[in-house]
C-alpha cells in the first residue's frame, strides 16, 4: 500500500511538472498574443507549484531570501489595500501572490533543468524573428501580414495592431537574440562572425524604425550593459550604435512621423521633463508617497485616489511644479518602483528593491559570460526590464507583469540558485 501510495505521488508530481513546464514555456507566446491566457497560464503555474509542495512536502523554495521580502512587501500592500480599500483592490492584492509563487516556480520547478531553459530561448528567438518579419512587411508595404497599417504617429506595429513591438521586441531581444549572436562571434569562420553581427545591426535597425522611444533606450542600454561584460561584443556594439545613428539621422526621409516621436518629441520632453505629462505623473505619486510614507495607499491606490483634491500639488522643496490643467493622473504612475511606493508606502518600496537586490546578487555570483551566455543575457534582460529611470505599464498587469517574473525566474534558475 505505501509503495503504491508513493507510485502515485510520484505520477502525479511528475504530471504537474509536465503541465507547468508547458505553460511556462508557451508564456512568451501567450503574453505575445493573449493576456488572458497568460494570466491563466501564471495562474496554474502557480496553484500546480503549491499543490505539489503540499503533495511532496516539498517548501525549501520558501527559505530563499528574495521571496521572503517578496512575501513580505505583499503583506504590507495587503494590509494596505486592506485599510485603504476598495474591496476590489484588496482582492486583486491577494490574488498578486501568484506573481511572486509563479517567480519561484520557474526558478525551482519548471525551469531548473536546462532543456526547458533552451526550448524557451528557442521560443524568444522565434517570436523576435516574427516581430522582425512582420516590422519590416509593414515598414517596406504599408501593412503587416495581418492587413494592419502602421500607427498614426508611425510607429510600426510588427504582428500587432496597436504599437507593442517595440517592447515585445525588448523581452525577447536578450534572450532570444543575443545568446545566438555571441554564439556566432565566437566562431572561426568570418562569415559566422558577420553573421552575427549583421543579425545584430538588423534587430538594432529594426528596433530604431519601431519608433518607440522607452523600448529603444532599454535595448541600447542592454547592449551597453553586455559590451561591458562581454568584451567580443565591444566593437560589433558600437557598430550598431553607428547603425542606430545612421538611421535616426534617416529618419526624415524613411519616416517623418517617427522621427517627430522619437527624436523632436523626446527632445522635448526631456528637456522640460517636470511639466510633460510623465514628470506630473511622477510628481504626482511623488505626493501620495510623501503623504502616506509608510504603507501607501494599498493595491491601484494610484488609480483610486490620483484625483483627490488633497494630491494636486507639487514639491516646491525639490522643485517639482503642480501643472493644473497638466495630465496628472491615470490608471498607474507609469514606473514600477513609484507604484510600489504608492501601493505599499516606503515600506514597501525597500522590500521591493530588497527582493530586486536579491535577484541580482544570485545573478551576479553566477555570471560566467563566456562559459554561460544565456545565464548572462537572461540578467541583462532582468536589468533593463526592472531600469528604474523607466516609463512603465502597471506593475502587476500583464503582459508586464508575465515578463518581469518570467525573466526574473529564469535567470535564477540558469544561476543555479541553491534554496
Amino acid at each position: 500500500m505505501m509503495l503504491s501510495s508513493r507510485i502515485g505521488t510520484s505520477a502525479l508530481s511528475g504530471l504537474m511538472t509536465i503541465v507547468a513546464g508547458m505553460l511556462t514555456l508557451c508564456l512568451p507566446v501567450l503574453l505575445f498574443f493573449s493576456r488572458a491566457g497568460a494570466d491563466v497560464a501564471v495562474s496554474v503555474v502557480a496553484v500546480l507549484f503549491v499543490l505539489r509542495s503540499v503533495l511532496l512536502g516539498s517548501w525549501d523554495w520558501t527559505r530563499a531570501g528574495w521571496f521572503r521580502l517578496a512575501l513580505l512587501f505583499w503583506a504590507v500592500m495587503v494590509l494596505s489595500s486592506d485599510l485603504a480599500g476598495p474591496r476590489a483592490s484588496l482582492i486583486q492584492a491577494v490574488l498578486s501572490l501568484r506573481f511572486f509563487l509563479f517567480c519561484a516556480a520557474t526558478a525551482t520547478w519548471a525551469f531548473r533543468a536546462s532543456g526547458p531553459r533552451r526550448v524557451f530561448g528557442a521560443v524568444c528567438s522565434v517570436l523576435a524573428l516574427w516581430v522582425v518579419l512582420q516590422s519590416w512587411i509593414q515598414f517596406l508595404t504599408g501593412h503587416n501580414l495581418s492587413g494592419f497599417p502602421r500607427w498614426n504617429d508611425g510607429a510600426l506595429t510588427g504582428p500587432f495592431y496597436k504599437p507593442r513591438a517595440g517592447n515585445a521586441f525588448l523581452m525577447v531581444f536578450f534572450p532570444g537574440v543575443m545568446p545566438p549572436v555571441l554564439a556566432l562571434l565566437r566562431q572561426r569562420r568570418v562569415a559566422l562572425q558577420a553573421a552575427g553581427v549583421l543579425v545584430l545591426f538588423v534587430c538594432v535597425a529594426t528596433m530604431i524604425l519601431i519608433g518607440q522611444r522607452m523600448p529603444t533606450l532599454l535595448l541600447l542600454t542592454g547592449l551597453g550593459l553586455t559590451a561591458l561584460l562581454v568584451r567580443r561584443l565591444r566593437w560589433p556594439v558600437l557598430g550598431a550604435l553607428g547603425v542606430a545613428a545612421a538611421v535616426l539621422a534617416a529618419l526624415p526621409v524613411l519616416s517623418p512621423p517617427t522621427y517627430a516621436k522619437l527624436v523632436l518629441k523626446f527632445t522635448q520632453q526631456i528637456s522640460h521633463f517636470t511639466q510633460s505629462a510623465y514628470g506630473q505623473l511622477y510628481i504626482r505619486a511623488a505626493v501620495m508617497i510623501s503623504d502616506h510614507p509608510l504603507i501607501g495607499l494599498g493595491f491601484d491606490g494610484f488609480r483610486n485616489f490620483c484625483n483627490a483634491p488633497a494630491y494636486a500639488r507639487g514639491l516646491p522643496s525639490l522643485g517639482l511644479p503642480f501643472i493644473p490643467d497638466g495630465e496628472n493622473c491615470n490608471i498607474h504612475p507609469h514606473n514600477y518602483y513609484f507604484q510600489a511606493g504608492v501601493s505599499a508606502g516606503l515600506t514597501g518600496l525597500a522590500l521591493f528593491v530588497g527582493m530586486i537586490l536579491a535577484w541580482g546578487r544570485t545573478m551576479v555570483r553566477a555570471l560566467e559570460p563566456s562559459e554561460r551566455p544565456m545565464q548572462a543575457m537572461l540578467m541583462v534582460a532582468c536589468v533593463v526590464v526592472l531600469w528604474p529611470l523607466a516609463s512603465t505599464s502597471a506593475l502587476f498587469s500583464l503582459p508586464p507583469a508575465g515578463w518581469i517574473f518570467l525573466l526574473a525566474g529564469a535567470a535564477l534558475a540558469a544561476s543555479g540558485e541553491r534554496q
